[in-house]
């Protein structure tokens, strides 16, 4: 057996990477726990805008969960920034598509509103690496594209630091963005106008069309 002395290489090369692992884990370590959002029974805390008629999502077993009708579910108790948003969903097909906003400056009248002020972390899993699940919808481009099957339970933690934003698609990087970038022109009338956003805002669910139920059943924030 080698001894654990200071001069023995393979120690301290193992006393080295040891330390690089503890280093790693400390921010996780030092955050704090994670906050509901949604209470699991009810929208208590949550409000609708936008709707015509019918609104969009209902509690169901334990999860917001979609169906037909219309409007913006967004998170009226306060603007988030410097934390953790983690959203667990899923979905019925593989033709869903939904979002979550974030950075939305102020109380929104409706969805357009949230579109051309805050910023949309896409849930489709169907398009272009632009406008794909993870990424600031039309403003950057997918790292990867880590959603699992319909009807499998998907995680996505989006990380707000300032302007930075970082978004994790069960546990896999998909954006990075710092904020501050250029970003590519608007080339579609329903992508959103450029233009800066703020630090914090107001979050919410989108429901864009009727092709596949979602589910979300769990949104809870861990400050940084």
């Amino acid at each position: 057996m080698e001894p654990a002395a200071a001069g023995n290489p393979r120690h301290n090369g193992a006393m080295r990477r040891l330390a690089y692992a503890l280093a790693l884990a400390l921010p996780a370590l030092a955050a704090g726990p994670w906050q509901p959002l949604f209470d699991g029974h009810s929208l208590d805390g949550w409000q609708v805008a936008g709707a015509l008629g019918r609104t969009a999502f209902t509690v169901e077993d334990g999860a917001i969960r979609t169906r037909p009708g219309s409007g913006l579910l967004w998170y009226t108790r306060r603007k988030i920034g410097n934390a953790t948003l983690r959203v667990i969903y899923r979905m019925s097909a593989a033709n869903g598509n939904s979002g979550v906003f974030i950075r939305i400056p102020d109380a929104p009248a409706d969805e357009n509103y949230a579109i051309h002020h805050g910023i949309e972390v896409q849930i489709d899993d169907r398009d272009n690496d632009w406008h794909c699940t993870g990424v600031l919808y039309s403003m950057t481009r997918a790292l990867a594209r880590p959603s699992k099957p319909a009807r499998e339970w998907n995680t996505m933690d989006i990380a707000l630091h300032g302007l930075r934003t970082r978004v994790w698609l069960n546990g896999v990087l998909v954006t990075d963005s710092d904020g501050v970038s250029p970003v590519p022109p608007r080339a579609m009338p329903w992508e959103p106008e450029r233009g800066p956003r703020p630090e914090a805002g107001y979050i919410a669910l989108q429901h864009h069309d009727d092709k596949a139920v979602l589910w979300f059943r769990e949104i809870s924030l861990r400050p940084e």
